[in-house]
């Protein structure tokens, strides 16, 4: 019989103990079972599952000159520490030395300004802690690869598919002991039109694709095909825009990546203010609020892990957080800027500033807009663009959270309520915190895939935005 990863994470902990007695410990196992499915000139290409593993071991040392130290170490490829249960002998050597070489990392790190007790289990006990992984395969591509073979015939198509279910025990000499599975996938579709030279591309994020209308979606990418049979040349500067959902998801994320309290409170990021932070400054009359949200009303397919784990600590994140509570945090709140990024030793710093431990999220929902769809905004609209999606984003100015980037795969031209031709790709200058203080409209909120960020983060759901004066400036040859 192999040992299971819940043991293996109890294995771990009781040879850190031995080591060091009077060290914390965290120690992170993940199994990710992932399926893909790839095709291009509407052909299948590629299609496969694998495996892989991680072990993360973090030590909480106290040091003789005072402050608590963190060594973290990671094991790639631990397939060795699962094997059999009456056979431990060479895998608590190598855990032994995965500890030892984690105690001389926290050694070596000096005091952590992030220290703190490890948090104690909330919630009753967990009772699939000694589970296995959660498992996909190809099968779950079932229905997908069906439709896509149907349209083979008609239309000239690449796209990609991915779904994994990422398994996650984490336990604590504190006591928490917690085991979760987390599905997730998203599939990308391009179509080409070889007369035109037209791309357009369309994604979707799903928990396992029976939410995924795969004939819907070719049918709304051929109808964009034929919106680029007439093209006009425009003009770098700013005009109307309408961005869709998965265009606003990528710069919302971007905002919330940017939500770390220190750097506000230091003067380091474009949340700072003399004398503080932006908190509670309006943004917008708009009722916007933009959420990370574990539970994820509404939206039960992005819901993410109950407790923090990791094994890396920065300004947002800490791994002496090990085994907290996740929460709702509302970054956005009512159109004002709600909350920031707080470890829970940075959120006691600045408690008489009000801040509380606030956890980074790996889901993102922007409410609070109509009830108006993508295609009601552009019928009200007299003249202006609709974007696609945006691509190659980067950070121009961090202290005004300025980014530039590519439009891609189809800016189209809106006059009188209707689209009549497709012009140019641009290059953009904007910031997230502009967009929200000059958005006049949102409309209804929906599941979609970030284009820039998707390889990080696929859980989002967000209206379509009206923005009188995007900044296209300058014209982008990208195709």
């Amino acid at each position: 019989m192999t040992t299971s990863p819940g043991a293996l994470v109890e294995r771990t902990l009781e040879i850190a103990r031995r080591v060091r007695p009077d060290a914390g410990a965290a120690v992170l196992v993940r199994e990710t079972s992932e399926a893909v499915l790839r095709w291009a000139n509407s052909t299948m290409t590629t299609n496969g599952a694998t495996t892989d593993r991680t072990v993360g071991i973090v030590l909480l040392l106290p040091l003789p000159t005072g402050g608590t130290g963190a060594g973290v170490v990671r094991l790639s490829a631990p397939d060795r520490l699962l094997g059999p249960s009456d056979d431990h002998g060479a895998a608590d050597a190598a855990l032994t030395a995965a500890v030892r070489e984690a105690v001389v990392a926290a050694e070596r790190s000096g005091p952590a300004r992030d220290a703190a007790e490890l948090p104690s289990p909330a919630g009753p006990a967990d009772t699939t802690f000694d589970a296995g992984a959660g498992e996909t395969s190809a099968a779950v591509f079932t229905t997908l690869a069906a439709a896509l073979g149907g349209s083979f015939g008609t239309d000239r198509s690449a796209g990609f598919a991915d779904h994994h279910v990422i398994t996650t025990w984490l336990g604590t000499t504190a006591g928490v002991r917690r085991r979760w599975e987390s599905p997730g996938g998203a599939v990308e579709i391009n179509l080409k039109d070889p007369a035109t030279g037209s791309s357009v591309w369309s994604g979707r994020s799903s928990r396992d694709f029976t939410d995924v209308d795969l004939p819907g979606l070719l049918t709304d990418l051929r109808g964009r095909l034929v919106w680029g049979r007439r093209r006009v040349a425009a003009e770098p500067g700013r005009y109307e825009t309408i961005l869709p959902p998965s265009a606003v998801s990528d710069f919302m994320i971007y905002l919330a990546w940017s939500m770390g309290g220190r750097p506000a409170q230091e003067g380091r990021s474009a949340l700072s203010r003399a004398g503080g932070t932006r908190v509670g400054e309006q943004l917008t009359t708009l009722p916007l609020t933009l959420a990370g949200d574990p539970d994820a009303p509404g939206f039960p397919g992005l819901a993410y892990e109950p407790v923090l784990a990791t094994t890396s600590s920065g300004d947002e994140v800490s791994v002496f957080d090990n085994g907290a509570t996740t929460r709702r945090v509302e970054w956005l709140r009512e159109g004002r800027v709600g909350e920031l990024a707080y470890p829970r030793a940075a959120a006691a710093e600045f408690a008489d500033d009000g801040a509380r431990f606030a956890p980074p999220s790996e889901n993102l929902l922007l409410t609070g807009g109509s009830g108006a769809t993508l295609e009601d905004m552009v019928a009200s609209t007299g003249r202006g663009l609709l974007l696609t999606c945006l691509w190659y984003m980067r950070e121009v100015d961090p202290e005004t959270m300025l980014l530039t980037g590519l439009t891609r795969d189809g800016v189209y031209l809106v006059e009188d309520g209707e689209v009549t031709a497709e012009v140019n790709n641009f290059r953009f200058n904007e910031s997230p915190l502009d967009l929200v203080r000059r958005a006049t409209e949102a409309g209804a909120t929906q599941r979609t895939l970030p284009r820039e960020w998707k390889d990080w983060f696929t859980l989002a759901a967000m209206p379509p935005l009206r923005i009188p004066d995007f900044n296209m400036s300058s014209v982008s040859q990208a195709s």
